[in-house]
């Protein structure tokens, strides 16, 4: 019996993908790695159809630190229209409720954004993608149905008014995973009594990976049809120790690599005392991560 073709190829690295408008985040992950023809891929967590921005996609070794990503916090703009409440609570949706905005002030936003600093409880909006009973509540609500939601405490690290031109407010958000931006503009919105919506969104930073460095499709499709174009895509590609930064660095010896990708925790001199590490083996490659044992051993927790 022959080998099994291989379906792709075998990409390893980071790249920080500027998700168009319109697309699901895994319709944008598929053209990506179809772009890529990578074996294997993976989003770091979903934004909207409506939602432009940073999407960081993970290829090969790299989807080993997707999780970490996700449990990061996150920056958003996003413009937000007073005075109308929709299904959705974003302009998708359908027409709720209209309601006078004239008694909006600047300075009346400003007071009622403090409201929110800090931890704050949010009810997940019925159109998203967490389950009940196996189904997600986007398809629940598109039938009709309506669950209750048990309320998520998150933190709003800050959020800073960026225009005020009645309807609409253009806002910055720093907050943490799992913060539903559309239910904050309509809490926010009730907060000034005449409800709100969010008409444009856009994630400007996941982790310690600002937007600055972002790729559209558009480029992609255009390296991609050169004559190097997976050379000229794999330019493109971060190391996946770039995405723990902020976490300290172990360095291994040739034994103490041997032991710890044997799935042992081994003792490594002047390392930190508690919480994770990024680990490096004795050639400088990262490996993975680890977890500091409470006797002071570095042992493994995610290995590349």
């Amino acid at each position: 019996m022959g080998r099994r073709r291989q379906r792709g190829r075998n990409v390893q690295g980071i790249l920080l993908f500027d998700k168009p408008l319109g697309d699901s985040s895994n319709k944008a992950l598929q053209k990506v790695k179809q772009l890529y023809y990578a074996n294997k891929a993976g989003h770091t967590g979903s934004l909207d159809p409506l939602a432009t921005g940073l999407l960081p996609i993970c290829f090969g070794g790299a989807t080993k630190v997707s999780a970490f990503l996700l449990d990061a916090d996150k920056r958003y703009w996003v413009r937000v229209k007073l005075g109308e409440t929709t299904t959705t609570a974003d302009s998708e949706g359908e027409l709720l409720e209209r309601r006078a905005v004239e008694s909006v002030t600047a300075e009346r936003v400003a007071a009622a954004l403090e409201q929110f600093l800090g931890e704050i409880e949010q009810i997940p909006p019925m159109y998203s993608a967490l389950k009940h009973q196996g189904e997600r509540l986007y398809k629940l609500a598109r039938e009709g149905v309506e669950v209750v939601r048990e309320p998520r405490r998150v933190t709003i690290h800050g959020i800073r008014l960026l225009s005020c031109e009645l309807p609409e407010l253009e806002l910055e958000v720093h907050c943490s995973k799992g913060t539903y931006i559309r239910t904050l503009a309509e809490d926010i919105g009730e907060a000034l009594g005449c409800g709100a919506h969010v008409v444009g969104l856009r994630r400007t930073q996941v982790g310690p990976f600002s937007g600055e460095n972002m790729v559209d499709l558009a480029t992609l499709q255009a390296l991609a049809g050169q004559e190097d174009g997976r050379e000229a895509l794999d330019a493109l590609l971060l190391p996946a120790d770039t995405a723990l930064v902020g976490w300290p660095e172990v360095h291994l010896n040739s034994d103490s690599t041997f032991y710890l990708c044997q799935g042992q925790p081994v003792i490594v001199p002047k390392a930190p005392t508690e919480g994770r590490v990024r680990i490096y083996d004795d050639k400088e490659n990262f490996i993975g991560v680890g977890e500091i044992l409470d006797d002071g051993r570095v042992a493994p927790k995610r290995m590349i």
